[in-house]
């Protein structure tokens, strides 16, 4: 399935992708993409409805985050050995796990903003696991049983806030407008292996990303049932599991973001993200 949740910011309701690409409410089923409603029987549920059932969305309704009351966002860095070579860092012998504040998430074709003071804003699209069911001292053998569903993300970052100012990352990952997630929430039965998905970034039509997650340093197991051991995932937890390589600060010369860019960045099977760019 594909799920989703549409309308203004902070008024969401759910909702789901049929067949022919119309969205279909989901209002009257659950109350929101969010806690209980990812679990495994009320997936099952959802997956038991024949969508000509649901009433159809008319129009164009805004898409925001495929997942509400989001209570962790995690992100995995240097995840990738290509990214990791072109960031000048050698690859970890652990994951490393830092956090982005959830007033970052916004929709995915939402408007990013540069924060004031930002000389380094850059682009990174990573796949998001969404944890369906309480995670704890998991093996890696089960952790794939505790996911709802994948998604795209756009890990933006502040490369002087994250490197230069001192302290955590999260000084540079946590703008606000700096966690667009979805569009939909792909739920983990339409993702047989999530080691085996192609993605793309680009900025103002040029391709500067163009990997697959075939290149992750840790699989997306290893990755829950590490974070696992460290502390308990709870449904509607965001895990963003690292870039490949061609983000800006890659470049020769390095390139950032700028008002008035355009990204766009997917991930196959999960969707498309377009977002502009706007001093914040």
């Amino acid at each position: 399935m594909k799920l989703l949740r549409y309308g203004p910011a902070g008024q969401e309701k759910p909702g789901l992708l049929d067949g022919s690409g119309v969205i279909r409410d989901l209002s009257g089923v659950i109350p929101d993409l969010a806690g209980d409603a990812l679990g495994d029987a009320s997936l099952d549920r959802l997956r038991g409805l024949d969508p000509a059932s649901l009433p159809a969305v008319s129009g164009d309704p805004r898409i925001g985050a495929c997942v509400g009351q989001v209570g962790k966002f995690i992100c995995i860095g240097l995840n990738y050995a290509d990214h990791a070579a072109e960031s000048g860092m050698e690859l970890p012998q652990e994951p490393v796990i830092f956090f982005n504040a959830t007033s970052a998430i916004i929709g995915p074709d939402d408007t990013v903003e540069i924060p004031r003071g930002s000389v380094k804003t850059d682009w990174e699209v990573e796949l998001g696991v969404v944890i369906g069911k309480p995670t704890k001292y998991v093996t890696e053998a089960q952790a794939l049983d505790h996911v709802a569903g994948y998604c795209v993300v756009n890990d933006l970052s502040e490369r002087d806030f994250q490197l230069h100012r001192s302290g955590q990352w999260v000084k540079g990952k946590s703008a606000d407008t700096f966690g667009p997630i979805g569009p939909w929430l792909v739920t983990r039965d339409e993702v047989p292996d999530p080691q085996d998905l192609p993605m793309y970034l680009e900025v103002n039509g040029h391709r500067y990303q163009d990997g697959s997650t075939r290149t992750m340093h840790f699989g997306v197991a290893t990755v829950i049932a590490h974070l696992s051991q460290f502390m308990s995932l709870q449904p509607g937890d965001v895990i963003s599991t690292g870039t490949p390589p061609g983000v800006g600060m890659g470049q020769n010369p390095q390139t950032y973001l700028r008002p008035g860019d355009r990204i766009e960045l997917g991930i196959d099977g999960l969707g498309v993200q377009r977002q502009a760019v706007i001093a914040g």
